[in-house]
Order: structure tokens, then sequence, then C-alpha cells
């Protein structure tokens, strides 16, 4: 990707916050701050399921809300469908 999308993205996540958590029933998402880690719920506020913010391997934060894997490790963070549909494309 070139410069203007690299500074794009780190743009928004100057506003959105660095790093992202989902849901691993739902599928929702949310981005957040390290500086506010502590005030991440434990459940989605959805629908009650397990929101992953660190990989469970390596306690890495994911940047993506669509990550299936581990961008440290490699780890597997949930199934790459959700309802039937691909969460990333090949």
């Amino acid at each position: 990707m070139g410069k203007a999308s690299d500074w794009l993205r780190e743009e928004r996540r100057k506003v959105l916050g660095d790093w992202a958590a989902f849901c691993l029933a739902c599928g929702a998402a949310q981005r957040w701050f390290e500086e506010f880690e502590a005030e991440l719920p434990a459940v989605c506020p959805a629908c009650g399921g397990e929101l992953l913010h660190r990989c469970p391997a390596c306690n890495a934060p994911f940047s993506s809300a669509f990550a299936v894997e581990c961008e440290e490790c490699n780890a597997p963070l949930r199934d790459a469908e959700l309802f039937g549909v691909k969460i990333r494309r090949a």
C-alpha cells in the first residue's frame, strides 16, 4: 500500500483507537486505546458473548476487527466464517 493509505490508517487509529476487539459469538466489534484497556467489557454488550481483544496464545493486541489469526504468532483467533459468510476475502 502507498504512503497515503498508511497516513489514513494512522489518522483513523488516532481517532477511533489503536486496537480492535470483537465478539466471538456475534461479531460485534469496537476499537480501543491501550490506556483505556481496563475499561473494555469482558463480554459483548450486544449478545453477552466473549469479547476478544488480545491473542490468547501470545497476548498481542490486534489492529483489525476482521482478524482471524494473530498478526504476531499466527495463532487462530476465531473461525474464518461468521453466520456462513467469510470474514476475510482470499
